[in-house]
């Protein structure tokens, strides 16, 4: 198999000039799980095909993640990721801005490589799921000023923010590897859900994770009132005080400790908590569900092993 960090760290950054470069090559060495890279060769090898024609693929997806990692620690003034300081601390918001931008023009020229007559599809599957990205992001972003955003609202924006992505890794390589267009459907419905419980996890993680594990502090969710699973859950399950204490909160704009640690209680006591794991494990049993249509094999009881661990995941 494939070692994707590997994979990764072989791709040539020497060039020039290094101030755009240079920043590409952090921000790809920081390690991360190669998630999407590993989806990828996965699709391809359950249907039967070689890794390798899958590889420039799997590098040209994991690109274009972390460009959007790049673009979103800038947005949301992140100062961590993966437990080093994010590109536009290192360097500045402009480094950060333009060797994203680059990032993005690398995918593509990765994208040049993969087998030439799989080329059009997903070409086609790889553009439309940039474009599906974005708009998760501008909705993410128009949340923030918006109080009627419900949960089927949320659930929609991390579909198109996370788990396309996730769907479309699992659906390029089954296209590469030469699955049936029935398998490469039922790959990226998994991807869907997959994404799905993934993101609702992170929120977990968000606010109730350990940081030395998750990488980055605790409560930044919190602190920037942003929309998430438990946020809008624990509005929507709130008796009429622990609603106006909430909202109370939300309206303090300055992060504390001690908001944190008061919004992280009312999400227990709402059972808003409860829900986002409740919410977790409906997902994980539907990307489960889809694998059951797809031949069963090693690859298969692979899949399923990475869903029930990424729902219990720590990092």
């Amino acid at each position: 198999m494939i070692d994707c960090n590997a994979a990764i760290a072989a791709l040539d950054w020497s060039k020039e000039p290094q101030g755009l470069y240079a920043p590409i090559a952090y921000a790809l060495s920081s390690g991360g799980k190669r998630l999407r890279m590993q989806l990828v060769l996965a699709g391809c090898r359950l249907a039967g095909g070689n890794e390798q024609d899958a590889l420039p693929f799997a590098e040209a997806i994991e690109v274009f993640h972390n460009f959007t990692l790049l673009h979103d620690d800038v947005m949301d003034r992140a100062d961590v990721r993966r437990g080093k300081p994010t590109v536009h601390v290192k360097w500045n918001d402009n480094t950060a801005i333009l060797s994203g931008d680059q990032m993005l023009i690398e995918a593509y020229h990765l994208l040049e490589s993969v087998p030439t007559q799989h080329l059009p599809q997903l070409l086609k599957l790889f553009t439309r799921t940039a474009t599906e990205i974005c708009e998760g992001q501008q909705y993410d972003v128009d949340f923030e000023q918006r109080d009627d955003v419900q949960i089927a609202d949320y659930i929609e924006m991390i579909r198109l923010k996370t788990s396309v992505l996730l769907a479309a890794a699992l659906k390029g390589g089954a296209i590469i590897g030469g699955a049936t267009e029935a398998e490469q459907e039922a790959l990226y419905n998994y991807g869907i859900h997959l994404g799905l419980a993934f993101q609702i996890q992170d929120d977990l993680l968000d606010c109730f994770g350990d940081p030395a594990t998750f990488g980055k502090a605790i409560g930044g969710d919190i602190s920037c009132n942003k929309k998430t699973y438990l946020l809008l859950s624990a509005l929507h399950r709130a008796n009429p005080r622990q609603y106006s204490e909430l909202h109370r909160w939300l309206e303090l704009t300055e992060p504390s400790a001690e908001k944190i640690e008061a919004v992280k209680a009312l999400y227990i006591a709402t059972q808003a908590r409860e829900a986002a794991e409740q919410a977790i494990a409906e997902h994980t049993a539907k990307a489960l569900e889809c694998l059951k249509v797809l031949p069963q094999n090693s690859e298969t009881h692979h899949l399923e092993q990475m869903a029930l661990s990424l729902a219990k995941r720590n990092a």
